[in-house]
């Protein structure tokens, strides 16, 4: 019998949510199921503190979880730091604290409240005394990929032509249009999320499970054997195959 893995996507703060399709796996797989998190725990949804509880839990707990790094998990991390670092990927104009990007939804969630005229070192300082140690670690810890004989499962996707083994981070938790617009087939089926779309999508050589739960969509969970894959709902599987 094929390896059976689930998969979640950019879960963004949505503590419900994830609670939600935690227990459609839990239905399907039992509580020994395993779990690939596709990245972008935090940011825009409001529970990004209690996200990031249930997940490192989880992890304490020895389930079979694994945990990809998310552009928006990098960009925690790096504002975390000593010294807060810009991620060289943004535009001048846009960082992490920025609305758009949901970093201020992430800091309230710790009860770190600001207006955009505070200075950047005092909302640092803040956030050093309001993130536990354990939630830095966890976003520092994260791997860039899962794989198995069939699925290269990572956040954003693959720089099409480049073997799996030599995929960059950048690319990793970054590439948007290379990935998208490539119709060949890779090594193996890419299982990703960071661009949200309509409803989870499978395009034949890539499968999208970023339903948008960043924007108050409901978040997309799949189950895979092999290279099949179904997504999970409260009707039990319905299969996900290549879209027309």
């Amino acid at each position: 019998m094929k390896e059976q893995i689930y998969a979640i996507g950019d879960i963004h703060g949505q503590l419900h949510e994830l609670q939600r399709v935690l227990a459609l796996i839990e239905q399907d797989g039992g509580p020994a199921a395993r779990v690939v998190f596709l990245g972008d725990y935090t940011d825009r949804g409001p529970d990004s503190k209690a996200v990031l509880d249930l997940l490192i839990d989880g992890q304490t707990q020895g389930r079979d979880w694994h945990f990809i790094l998310g552009n928006h998990d990098r960009m925690f991390a790096h504002f975390m730091q000593d010294t807060p670092r810009h991620d060289a990927h943004l535009p001048i104009n846009l960082y992490w604290l920025h609305q758009r990007l949901g970093g201020d939804t992430t800091l309230a969630s710790y009860g770190v409240e600001f207006v955009e005229t505070d200075r950047k070192s005092a909302v640092h300082e803040q956030a050093r005394a309001a993130v536990p140690q354990a939630h830095v670690d966890f976003l520092t810890s994260l791997d860039l990929s899962y794989q198995n004989d069939d699925l290269f499962l990572c956040h954003a996707g693959i720089r099409p032509g480049v073997p799996l083994a030599k995929q960059t981070e950048h690319d990793l938790i970054w590439i948007r249009q290379e990935f998208h617009n490539d119709p060949r087939l890779h090594p193996k089926l890419i299982v990703h999320g960071h661009t949200p779309v309509a409803e989870a999508t499978h395009y034949g050589n890539r499968i999208n499970l970023d339903s948008g739960a960043g924007y108050g969509k409901p978040l997309s969970v799949a189950v895979f054997e092999g290279a099949a894959c179904w997504l999970l709902t409260d009707q039990g599987r319905m299969p996900l195959d290549p879209s027309a």
